[in-house]
């Protein structure tokens, strides 16, 4: 039976590193500080190599050196920090936080193959899923908060990121899964340049709650293969008080818009995903997500056949029990009225 996400972080990913990944010294220490600081100390990587079948651009972006320009870029937009919508504007390089709680430094809470992601994504052999520790958005509902509000995760080094992804290539995962990414881009790209040096060719997913800044998805363009946005809410008065995200709507739109723009449609081959889009709805009591007018924005803005995930899975974690109605799960009736809400807008692939 496949894992739900909170159960896979969990499940200790984290302490039980040694047992998942048999007798891979660098994976075996990982969280009791057993590799070295040093940015070049990847494994390379022997073993199962997960064909490209082109669809991996990085390798040819770090060839040309335009991966180092665009990880410069991203540098620039870090200090100070206008990575995201909030625009906090502090000097993360000098150590300042923001409402992220991210510095300059970064944390990972756990690492492993999924194998409880959609269907395309975690294939046969799971998807590479990477939990980064802190998020941009303060969801009062959060499942996630002892990893996105209080930032549980071990200070990583980029070359120990680098290492990960390798090993989850070895270990034949079908994708690198980056969990709440947004905060932590330069990073991400940092340790990517990294890992291309030892061998990495598999595709790239960005699996994020969608309030991103476009001037920074643009510079992701030919990096991320697969994009996996949350599209949370649908207005903007709910997003404030709920994620304290203020405009989210309009941000989110147009970043998944330019999602779409650079990866299209979902592609499938061998029924696991290579390349495109997958919109992820989680519905709310009372529609307070807007779960109607989502489906109609998706047909108008992006098309039919757009790949969505309308999620039932809520319940009240984390303080949603102090914000009524987000004190309840959902009903039958009302996921059942989510689902007609889909078919009538003319949605093709959603589930």
């Amino acid at each position: 039976m496949a894992l739900s996400r909170r159960k896979f972080i969990k499940s200790g990913l984290v302490a039980a590193g040694a047992a998942a990944l048999g007798g891979l010294g660098f994976a075996r220490d990982l969280f009791a500080g057993g590799i070295p600081e040093r940015e070049t100390g990847v494994t390379g990587a022997p073993g199962v190599e997960p064909p490209r079948g082109g669809m991996t651009r990085y390798v040819d972006l770090e060839r040309t050196g335009e991966l180092e320009r665009r990880e410069q870029a991203l540098w620039d937009l870090m200090s100070p920090c206008t990575l995201c919508p909030r625009r906090c504007g502090v000097n993360r390089a000098a150590g300042q936080v923001g409402v992220c709680s991210a510095a300059q430094s970064f944390r990972i809470a756990s690492f492993g193959p999924h194998h409880g992601e959609e269907g395309p994504l975690r294939g046969s052999r799971g998807s590479g899923t990477i939990f980064l520790s802190n998020c941009n958005l303060l969801c009062v509902f959060c499942q996630n908060w002892q990893i996105a509000h209080r930032g549980d995760g071990r200070e990583t080094s980029h070359a120990e990121l680098a290492n990960m992804m390798l090993d989850l290539q070895r270990r034949g995962c079908h994708n690198i899964n980056f969990v709440t990414p947004t905060h932590l881009v330069p990073h991400l790209v940092r340790s990517l340049r990294i890992a291309i040096a030892g061998g990495l060719n598999i595709p790239l997913l960005y699996n994020t709650g969608a309030y991103d800044s476009l001037e920074v998805i643009q510079l992701l363009d030919g990096i991320i293969d697969i994009y996996l946005p949350d599209f949370k809410f649908q207005h903007a008065e709910h997003a404030a008080r709920f994620a304290q995200a203020p405009n989210y709507p309009t941000h989110a739109a147009a970043a998944i818009k330019e999602m779409h723009r650079q990866t299209g449609f979902l592609q499938i081959s061998g029924a696991v995903a290579q390349r495109g889009l997958l919109i992820r709805h989680l519905v709310m009591p009372e529609n307070l997500a807007g779960t109607d007018v989502f489906v109609r924005w998706v047909v108008s803005e992006l098309g039919a056949d757009t790949h969505v995930n309308i999620m039932s899975q809520y319940r009240p974690m984390f303080r949603a029990n102090d914000y009524p109605p987000l004190n309840r799960r959902i009903t039958q009736a009302e996921f059942s009225q989510a689902m007609r809400w889909a078919q009538d807008a003319g949605l093709r692939n959603f589930h």
